[in-house]
């Protein structure tokens, strides 16, 4: 029997520990709208929902009438519907991961390697690293999101080691050097520089750099007692992450990274290399796939400090430009299209407001994921002969390449992702 180009997905759900727990978890919400077996265990976390053919989570097709396989076993038997060109470029393979996560504590201070950098990690040490695959990523907040990425410019980080104290202890020698550098417009030096100081702080025997933060956290209790004014940045961030992972030498990152915020629909891209981690907050994620991830800080798993300085990109940029900006097209319907530089995937996302109640969702030539975050309706398409697939909030549907997507709701609204392949 011939596949439908179009069909539900039933969707994986991670459960890591620093997920929101319960109900106020975005991956709970949207797992039991439509799971009627998936019952919300309010003290259990939810980080994670995996939509694709990543075999830590795979994606299973649901076809009236068939019985569910694999959307890996699925794509194997039709890789022709991927589209001609990801067929050719990602040999016949799905060549994106694409998630919805919910952050409650931090996640660890990390990067991904490249391309070259993952194979060669992936075959020196196969136990540590299982993925030869990179992992470039896209986060776009669903609320209110909180990360840290890349390098601050030198001359804020110079500033804190002038202004914290515990902070220019914890780094050590090179702290001096930083200082002089951001006084120059010489970027090599900067980058130096910049990479002396986090090496510094990352390598630093861990005692030391416990007692630093153990001093950090306690002038910052005292002030905040006193009602003296306290910068966002240690306000906020140092007793959360001490409070998360208490003396941890990650905790002085925020010294070194820019604080991004990210309101709903707004985006940011992680490269290769860039350091990184998310605080706080629900997003849509995607990302090649992969699940390649090199980590030194904030984390109850392996850390390799060694190989992160060494990979990270330590270029400094102000905060601002860590977001990346969408195409945006405001017509019917609002539409936002995030092509990140990377041929393995893009996301568009499409909001329909109140009193409109259809849309159409155009081919692509790379098959798509799309999940229903807010709304109800059906989806049909040119082949379904008549049937229509039920959406409601949580509803995932894969299109295959070349195939558009009819969308009627019930005029309440809606708001849905897509993600394909960026071929």
């Amino acid at each position: 029997m011939a596949s439908p180009k179009v069909f539900a997905l039933k969707y994986a759900v991670q459960q890591y520990a620093w997920g929101k727990r319960g109900e106020d978890s975005a991956v709970a919400q949207l797992k039991s709208s439509v799971d009627q077996d998936f019952k919300v265990d309010p003290n259990a976390t939810y980080a994670e929902l995996w939509m694709g053919t990543h075999p830590n989570g795979p994606s299973v097709v649901s076809i009236p009438g068939q019985s569910d396989i694999s959307l890996s076993e699925w794509v194997q038997q039709n890789p022709d519907l991927l589209g001609e060109d990801v067929n050719f470029q990602f040999k016949g393979r799905l060549p994106f991961l694409f998630k919805v996560l919910s952050v409650r504590t931090s996640l660890s201070i990390q990067a991904h390697p490249n391309k070259v950098h993952a194979e060669a990690l992936h075959k020196d040490y196969p136990d540590i690293y299982k993925d030869s695959n990179h992992k470039p990523e896209m986060a776009i907040a669903l609320t209110s999101f909180v990360g840290m990425c890349g390098f601050r410019p030198i001359t804020e980080v110079a500033h804190f080691l002038k202004t914290v104290s515990e902070f220019k202890d914890a780094v050590g020698k090179g702290a001096d050097t930083l200082i002089e550098a951001s006084s120059t417009s010489n970027v090599t030096q900067h980058r130096q520089a910049m990479k002396l100081c986090f090496v510094g702080l990352m390598e630093r025997e861990k005692g030391a750099v416990t007692t630093s933060v153990s001093h950090l956290v306690q002038r910052i209790k005292e002030m905040k007692n006193k009602g003296e004014d306290l910068s966002p940045v240690e306000g906020e961030m140092v007793l959360k992450l001490d409070s998360e992972f208490p003396g941890d030498a990650g905790i002085f990152a925020i010294y070194f990274l820019n604080i991004v915020r990210l309101e709903p629909g707004e985006a940011m891209f992680l490269e290769a290399n860039l350091p990184h981690a998310y605080l706080s907050g629900d997003c849509i994620e995607c990302m090649a796939c992969s699940d390649n991830v090199v980590r030194a800080g904030l984390t109850p798993k392996y850390i390799d400090v060694k190989t992160l300085c060494d990979m990270l990109d330590y270029s400094s940029r102000p905060v601002d430009h860590r977001k990346f900006l969408g195409i945006e097209s405001h017509e019917t319907i609002d539409i936002t299209i995030f092509n990140p530089p990377v041929p393995d995937f893009g996301v568009s996302r499409y909001q329909l407001p109140e009193g409109k109640n259809e849309f159409d969702l155009l081919g692509f030539e790379s098959a798509s994921i799309c999940i229903v975050v807010e709304g109800e309706g059906e989806a049909t398409s040119p082949d379904a002969e008549g049937e229509s697939l039920a959406l409601k909030k949580g509803s995932v549907f894969f299109m295959c390449a070349d195939v558009d997507v009819h969308i009627k709701t019930n005029g309440k609204g809606m708001l849905l992702f897509r993600a394909y392949a960026g071929v």
